[in-house]
């Protein structure tokens, strides 16, 4: 007698609630044993046996993880703000979410990578994976009143950047500088020039707008030949910031303007301003009160800055000679109308 394959009888296809029974079984009894094991074991042997666990894959792994935070306890981390700026010029269109901030008088928006996306990059032909990612430190004392207690948890953000062990060396003394030097180009470039004026009610006595001034390099008028030498001069000086690092000496450029009211003195510093993308301080020794006011603005000048001292040869004509400034170590500035370049 003889049967063919389609004259076997088929067993029934398992019933649709038998499917979610087994299920159901299979789960509880994952968290019986899971209970068990939590009752049988202390947490301590339990965080032993998940940490050697680690251990022993991390050691099997060939990835190597990276971990930069936010800030190392009160003092911020240089290396994670520049990968945040990094990492924001590479977001792409199928990114689901990101971060945008707008600082006070600045004109161009911070957009940045969420917690919890992902990002690629490639540098050297290696591609490298980067994660932002958050969790919460500890107990910190707040001022804030609360009901609870005077303490809360501290958020700590950072990135995981994972790559192949082997790479760890080319990453750390080329990936990194390589991102510390593009964050700071892509700052530099939207960056916001900003006007500065004394201010004793600000911070550092300065009080800053947004400089508006359209003076450019291609606007004003000035002898072609005298244009040419004092732009390669500027490229010259700002290109030569290692050098006056390595033979010890203050990375700073002066230049003295000097003409008749309305020659375009204040047009070629707002043209030199806008060229190097240099914040302007606007220095009027009559409204500095004495030495401890003028040490503190110097001070207080930013970095990539120039500092415009006005009209210097006039600036005393009504004080007495015995209600002089006297600042020996900035006599220089008593000679001539001086613009600081300083980093």
């Amino acid at each position: 007698m003889w049967f063919s394959k389609e004259s076997l009888p088929r067993p029934p296809p398992p019933h649709y609630e038998t499917i979610l029974s087994v299920a159901a079984s299979v789960t509880a009894s994952a968290i019986l044993f899971r209970s068990i094991i939590n009752e049988l074991f202390p947490d301590s042997i339990n965080e032993y046996l998940s940490s050697s666990l680690q251990k022993i894959s991390s050691r099997l792994s060939s990835q190597l993880t990276i971990v930069i935070e936010e800030s190392d306890g009160l003092v911020a981390n240089r290396m994670f703000k520049a990968a945040n700026v990094y990492l924001g010029s590479k977001l792409l269109p199928s990114t689901r979410k990101i971060k945008v901030h707008q600082q006070e008088k600045e004109d161009e928006l911070e957009v940045s990578v969420d917690k919890n996306q992902e990002l690629f990059d490639v540098f050297k032909g290696v591609k490298l994976k980067w994660v932002a990612a958050s969790r919460v430190d500890g107990l910190v004392s707040s001022n804030k009143k609360r009901q609870d207690s005077a303490f809360s948890r501290s958020e700590v953000r950072y990135f995981e950047l994972a790559c192949h062990k082997k790479h760890r060396d080319m990453v750390l003394s080329s990936y990194f500088p390589y991102i510390l030097q593009k964050a700071k180009a892509i700052k530099e470039e939207k960056k916001t020039v900003k006007l500065h004026t004394i201010d004793y009610n600000g911070p550092d006595y300065w009080g800053s707008i947004k400089f508006d001034h359209p003076a450019t390099f291609d606007t004003i008028a000035m002898d072609p030949e005298m244009k040419r030498e004092l732009i390669e001069d500027l490229d010259r000086f700002v290109e030569s910031r290692e050098f006056y690092r390595r033979v010890g000496k203050a990375w700073k450029r002066g230049y003295l303007f000097h003409g008749p009211p309305g020659t375009g003195k204040s047009s070629l510093v707002a043209a030199m301003a806008n060229y190097l993308r240099f914040d302007v301080y606007d220095l009027d020794l009559k409204e500095v009160q004495c030495n401890s006011d003028l040490r503190r603005l110097l001070i207080g000048t930013g970095n990539r800055s120039i500092l415009v001292i006005e009209d210097i040869d006039r600036s005393f004509e009504s004080v007495e000679d015995d209600e002089v400034i006297s600042m020996p170590f900035f006599t220089w500035m008593s000679e001539f109308e001086y613009d600081i370049y300083k980093e």
